[in-house]
């Protein structure tokens, strides 16, 4: 079950492509941001939602929003999904699981991540979840719409 809307979301650090650790409350320290939450990378569903992140990519900087994908895939297979695809966005590597079970984005027994995406404010409380496991591309357009209505 997605983290309610209203909610402060859960800190974490995870490693990131950037080769840095991400930790939410330091690295977005009083920032707006995007984490998104997918099953593993090159697969159809997954690739269309990362490319329509990248394609949407300048909408999120104007707002000042940063985007992060999160998965349990390693950090060599997200370096390499990343160049593929030319992701201007870091991706943080969750390899136990256990950020995406904080985030209501594990499926308990088959043990994969959830599609959701979550829309934090700059106190990182939850402004917006969508869940939707088959339609990656319909999580970008949910944030935008949700962005657009804040203006």
């Amino acid at each position: 079950m997605a983290l309610a809307v209203n909610q402060v979301a859960p800190d974490f650090t995870l490693p990131s492509t950037s080769g840095e650790t991400f930790c939410l409350r330091q690295t977005w320290a009083d920032q707006p941001g995007i984490l998104y939450f997918y099953p593993k990378n090159f697969t159809r569903q997954c690739t269309k939602e990362a490319c329509g992140f990248r394609d949407e990519f300048s909408f999120f900087r104007d707002l000042n929003i940063t985007v992060v994908g999160i998965s349990q895939d390693t950090l060599e297979s997200h370096h390499k999904f990343k160049k593929t695809y030319q992701l201007p966005f870091e991706l943080l590597a969750d390899q136990d699981g256990k950020v995406s079970k904080l985030y209501g984005a594990r499926i308990p027994l088959v043990g994969m991540t959830k599609r959701i995406t979550y829309l934090l404010d700059e106190e990182h409380r939850v402004a917006a979840a969508y869940e939707n496991m088959l339609g990656g591309e319909k999580h970008i357009r949910q944030m935008i719409e949700v962005l657009a209505k804040r203006q």
